[in-house]
């Protein structure tokens, strides 16, 4: 051990002393109670050192995450609502999409889009989009950069919508450039 380590296990082990020498003081009478707390206290470390050392197991289940396989294609597996999502950089911004192929386009959600740098607001909406609530006013916009895993895309043509959007949806425009599989719960795309 160096200096520093040496120097942080003796402090340690003195705020160890002067915390066991007050429950012993402050317990004398109640000793088997004091054990019991420390115990539980023992317990309560043990665990959340585990659900720490396990997050990353349970991310995957809970919010799974899309893989680069050794071949280079990606891997997405399906989220628990039934659905795959990605995230595809964007000018080295990190937007997340849910996969739609029954939308013809890529669309950003305005909040998507801001992240972005593009403002909603100056935007012409000329287009329009049927969507499942009604039909809403698009503006197209070009993306100079969008990656997904091994995958480039430059000045690749996008929409933003005018209506309430809340998910950035990743339509045929940009999937059709890939072989779909779905094997296993997961969406497998290979150029």
């Amino acid at each position: 051990m160096d200096g520093d380590t040496l120097a942080r296990v003796g402090y340690l082990a003195i705020i160890l002393v002067a915390l066991g020498g007050w429950v012993m003081v402050e317990f004398r009478q109640r000793m088997g109670q004091a054990l019991r707390m420390a115990l539980a206290w023992g317990l309560i470390f043990v665990g959340v050192m585990a659900g720490y050392g396990l997050w990353s197991d349970i991310r995957r289940d809970v919010m799974p995450i899309q893989e680069v396989a050794a071949d280079g294609a990606v891997e997405v597996p399906r989220a628990q609502d039934g659905h795959y999502y990605l995230t595809l950089m964007i000018n080295a911004t990190a937007v997340p999409f849910m996969v739609d192929t029954g939308a013809s386009g890529m669309v950003l959600a305005a909040a998507d889009a801001e992240k972005l740098g593009i403002d909603p607001e100056t935007l012409n909406y000329l287009g329009q989009a049927s969507t499942a609530n009604g039909m809403v006013r698009t503006a197209r916009v070009t993306l100079p950069l969008v990656e997904l895993g091994p995958f480039r895309n430059e000045n690749f043509q996008a929409f933003v919508t005018e209506g309430a959007l809340e998910q950035s949806l990743l339509g045929m425009d940009y999937l059709g450039q890939f072989r779909m599989e779905f094997d296993g719960g997961k969406l497998i795309l290979r150029q």
